[in-house]
Parts: C-alpha cells; structure tokens; sequence
C-alpha cells in the first residue's frame, strides 16, 4: 500500500466532494417551492424546471447522508428536508395505494408515473437518513412502509394501484430483473444501519436478494450477470433483452454484496462479490479509449441501446466504490490499480473544475456531449457525492485515521 499516493487520492476526492455539493446547492434547490432541480448545464444554468421524483429523494438522502459521515450542517440538513417535504406534498399518488410519481412539474404538479418502484424506494432511504439523524419518528415509518410497500409489489403479493402493467404482454414472455434484488438489497442496508430495532427483517430480506441474485441471474459459465432472464433464471439467448450486460450496475451490485458479505463475515460470498466486479470490469472496459461501455452483449453480438458505447459518470463512481471496497476486504492489489486506474481517468475526463461537478455524458473517446450537461432527470447529486463520501471514509480507514 501505497500510503503517499492514497493520502494525495484522498485529498483530490474530497476537493471534488466540496465542489459538488457546492455546485448543487448554489444552482439546483429552489427556494420557491422546495426540492431540488437537476436538470443543469454546465455552468449550473436550469435547462429545464421538470423535476425528478427519483432524484429529489436521492438529493434528499445525500445531504443526509454528508450529516451522517461529518456531521450536521444546517444547510445540509435544510435541503434534505426540503426534497422531502416537496416529495410528500407533491410526489406521492394518494389514489394510487401511496406510489409515487416519476416526474413532476417545478410547482409540484404530477406529469408520469412509471411502473417501477425506485421513487419510493429512494424515497424511504431518504428518510430513514434523515430521521437518523433528527430522531424524527414520523419520517422513519414513512421509510417503513415505503420499504414494505415496494417488498409487497415486487414479490407479487398486492396488485400494483396503478395498474401499469409488466414491460411486455406476461402470455407472450415475463421474467426477472436485477434491478429488483439488487436494488432491495442496498435499500435493505440502509434501512438495517438507520432502523436497527428492526435488523431481523432487513437481514431476511438481505439473504432473500441474496439469493435471487446468485440463484438467477449471476452466470459463472458465461462469466456474466445478466440483467435479464426468465423466471427460472433461463437464458433468452435469442433475444437482445436477453443478453443485456450493464457492466456498470453489475458492479454497483457487486459492492453490495460486498456489505452484506463484510456485515455477515461470509467470505464465500465475498469472492463471488469480486467476482460479479470482475466479470463486468473484463467485458465494460475499452480496451482503446478507457473507460467502461455502458452496456454489452454476452455473446458479442449487437446491442439494442444506441448509448452503448458512450461513457457515463456513474459506472465509473461505481468502480471507484467497489474496487476500493474489494481492496479493502481482500487487500488484493488488483483492485487497488483498478481504483488508480479509473480515478485518473475520471480525474481527466469527467472532473470539471472550472464550475465543478462531473460531465453525466460523454462520447466513447470521453468527450462530453455537446450541449455538456451536468445534471439531467437522472443524475443529481447522488452518484458522484456517495462515491466521494465512500471514497473518502475508506481511504481514512486504509491509512488507520
């Protein structure tokens, strides 16, 4: 280990942290009917007043979070409150069994509402983290049932209120998705570490991910997670859905799994952690330019999404956390030249320091789109900060601080 070389990381990394926030919190909360505004150019100029659901209770949780790891600052905590306000008086469909809306107007107005349940589930993060640290009783139930509420949707044990049925025709073709399992698995440990009273349901739930994961999507002999398969876990190899690999959301699962394997001393499942990582980082990275693709074909052959060549911030924060976390858990130096590697490719591509923040978009070269945008309907502060945060607080524990 290199300690000179991660104390100056370190020092990079949270120069970054302060020039996000910063940047969020100058251009993005509006101070005229609460919550946040994500979608900014460059400079932090508002390129559209349409606001996400999902990003106002990922705002929300991030600034909570900052509370959580350096202690309470009144305009961190002034703006978490305010995305959670906003999101509780304007995001939430009361007719619709409480699902909430994907975006909205500036004034709060409804405008989509999309079948998935990541709304809610950021909108429980977000207060948990918050009543953590307020004690505020009322918000920690709200997390609670949030929590419970999308557990009842996706195991199939209420029909969805808004009735918007599966992606395709369930006669014709259904399966599973990723997303579900992985995604309950991380809103699962951050309900455990802000609610521990009830610790029993959320490590249930944990193996429940778990399980799914590796029961169905993780495929050792293709050296792939896919995101897609069928409802035994079948391979639908004849279609493009089927062979989608999202090299970086794999690695934002395979960190998760390396919690839940640190909280549960499973070092069996800590391999097959590394292993998710290692799989994705072989087929995401660009061999050419740097950098991980956004998506792939397991067996090579063309990809659907038009973006599949581009170069996206957050696979890369990804990276960042689960290399740095793999490195810690295993001191395996591979890992740690996979984090040295990709900062400084994000350092040289994504990082902005003449405004702050990082570029969401850029080509496969690692040029940003032009127009450059900053923020859009899904990237706020979220990915990049908790990245940071992450960084920071293991890098600390690296050099014994």
């Amino acid at each position: 280990m290199n300690k000179a070389q991660l104390t100056s990381q370190q020092a990079w990394i949270r120069s970054e942290l302060e020039r996000s926030i910063t940047f969020w919190l100058e251009n993005g909360m509006d101070s005229v009917n609460g919550g946040i505004y994500t979608c900014l150019d460059r400079t932090g100029k508002i390129y559209s007043t349409d606001k996400s659901v999902w990003m106002q209770g990922r705002a929300a949780w991030i600034f909570a979070y900052l509370c959580q790891n350096y202690g309470v600052r009144e305009e961190w905590l002034d703006a978490s409150r305010s995305c959670l306000d906003f999101m509780e008086k304007y995001c939430i469909n009361r007719d619709k069994g409480n699902r909430m809306y994907f975006t909205v107007t500036a004034e709060g107005k409804p405008l989509r509402q999309r079948r998935y349940c990541f709304s809610e589930g950021f909108y429980a993060i977000a207060n948990a983290e918050y009543a953590a640290i307020t004690g505020d009783e009322i918000r920690m139930q709200r997390a609670r049932d949030a929590y419970e509420l999308i557990w009842q949707l996706t195991s199939g044990l209420i029909d969805d209120p808004v009735a918007m049925g599966p992606k395709t025709i369930p006669e014709t073709r259904t399966g599973r998705a990723l997303a579900d399992p992985m995604i309950y698995l991380n809103l699962s440990s951050v309900l455990r570490r802000c609610d521990p009273i009830n610790a029993v349901l959320y490590d249930e739930r944990s193996q429940k991910c778990v399980e799914d994961i590796f029961t169905y999507h993780h495929k050792p002999e293709m050296k792939c997670t896919l995101e897609s398969v069928g409802m035994n876990g079948e391979f639908m190899g004849d279609v493009t859905s089927g062979r989608v690999v999202n090299p970086g959301h794999d690695i934002e699962c395979s960190w998760f799994l390396m919690e839940y394997a640190k909280r549960t001393s499973d070092t069996a499942l800590l391999a097959k952690a590394c292993e998710v990582f290692d799989f994705a980082i072989d087929a995401g990275w660009d061999n050419e330019y740097d950098g991980l693709l956004y998506f792939v074909d397991c067996k090579g052959l063309p990809t659907e999404a038009y973006e599949h060549d581009m170069k996206l911030w957050w696979p890369h924060n990804e990276i960042l956390i689960a290399s740095l976390m793999a490195y810690c858990d295993t001191n395996d130096e591979k890992y740690y030249d996979w984090f040295t590697k990709t900062l400084a490719y994000c350092k040289r591509v994504f990082s902005d320091p003449e405004y702050g923040e990082w570029y969401g978009y850029l080509r496969r070269d690692g040029k940003p789109t032009l127009p450059s945008t900053k923020g859009s309907t899904f990237k706020g502060p979220f990915h990049l900060p908790r990245m940071l945060i992450m960084a920071d607080k293991m890098i600390d524990g690296l050099l014994g601080r």
